[in-house]
């Protein structure tokens, strides 16, 4: 079974497009428009677009920053040697690799690309269509062919938890997925994933 593993929060201790946003972007338009996400009243593609239009600076530098600053969750590299999983993001390439690189891992990646301009980041999806289950700009169509395994922890791995076969969760979408009545396995860490992966094959 396939293992997709999304990136931030997931991978990543902290979500590394929150720091981003945080040192880059327009802190009020970050706080109003996750709001209005968990609100309904703006949808993921809407909330990503707005947000990430606010950061202006070189995408170089802002790779940098999160080289410097984004702390990995234990167990990613071995879980990545022994399941070879599929990383699928929200997030974009261009701040991905580089972190990637710093770690020494190679995974295949699926993610969101940056058109960086001068008044602002434009959001390049990787699937620009919106998704026929949930209606947004979502993971969906960027699974693997199941049977795969999916962990998560937040609001854009919903769609796509939802579509697999079993599911590791934490933080948000544990929670989301609780209220759902989505069966689901708790994980603190990616050591955690690894051993259970380990006792059921």
């Amino acid at each position: 079974m396939r293992l997709v593993l999304d990136w931030d929060g997931t991978v990543t201790e902290t979500d590394s497009l929150w720091m981003v946003l945080d040192e880059f972007g327009d802190p009020e338009v970050f706080a109003s428009v996750e709001g209005s996400l968990a609100e309904g009243r703006l949808s993921f593609q809407e909330v990503m677009e707005l947000e990430f239009a606010t950061v202006t600076a070189p995408v170089a530098e802002v790779a940098a920053f999160l080289c410097r600053e984004v702390r990995i969750r234990p167990g990613f590299a071995e879980l990545v040697a022994a399941e070879r999983p599929l990383l699928l993001s929200s997030g974009f390439h261009e701040l991905i690799q580089p972190v990637l690189a710093r770690e020494g891992v190679e995974a295949e990646l699926r993610a969101n690309r940056i058109e960086a301009q001068l008044d602002g980041w434009r959001v390049l999806w990787r699937d620009p269509e919106p998704c026929p289950v949930c209606g947004d700009l979502c993971k969906r169509r960027s699974l693997p062919p199941a049977p795969f395994a999916y962990a998560g922890d937040g609001y854009s791995d919903r769609c796509a938890a939802v579509a697999a076969d079993r599911v590791f969760a934490r933080d948000g979408l544990a929670e989301w997925l609780g209220a759902e009545g989505v069966g689901f396995e708790r994980f603190e860490d990616l050591r955690d994933v690894l051993a259970a992966l380990r006792r059921t094959t």
